[in-house]
């Protein structure tokens, strides 16, 4: 089957933070890019997870282990740096945007909160998750591609 896009132009717009936040808060998947716990590589690595937005922050669940929770083990754990993609596209259309958040992740340790995040993120694995994550965005950019006027 051949997708074919309308015939009217399209433009691509920059969004501004808070549209951004928005948009990522209408969908409930997206994409977490962390950094490899491997010493002798410096790579990323993305995993697809549920979040949810509070405040500003981008709230995630990760597994026990990952270098996204092991740091917390050190007295002076900043967070580590993160960056979180969503998006929606619509084949049809071609209309689409993309959401990409910035910034350090922390462990969530309050058990309240712990309990209320992990209600709200459903979460996919029979496991469960194994920590709750909140990411405070320092930067957050986007783009619509839109119809043009």
């Amino acid at each position: 089957m051949t997708h074919r896009l309308p015939p009217e132009p399209r433009r691509t717009v920059d969004l501004d933070p808070d549209e951004a936040l928005r948009l990522l808060s209408s969908v409930p998947l997206g994409r977490i890019v962390f950094p490899l716990d491997v010493p002798q590589w410096a790579l990323p690595a993305v995993r697809p997870v549920n979040h949810i937005l509070d405040g500003g922050d981008i709230i995630v669940c990760a597994r026990n282990g990952t270098v996204l929770t092991a740091p917390t083990e050190q007295a002076n754990f900043q967070g580590v740096a993160v960056a979180y993609q969503a998006d929606e596209i619509d084949h049809h259309t071609g209309l689409r945007w993309s959401v990409v958040a910035t910034g350090h992740c922390h462990l969530v340790t309050d058990p309240e909160q712990v309990a209320r995040y992990r209600a709200a993120l459903r979460p996919q694995s029979d496991h469960g998750p194994d920590r709750v994550v909140r990411i405070h965005p320092a930067l957050v950019t986007g783009i619509r591609r839109a119809v043009s006027d």
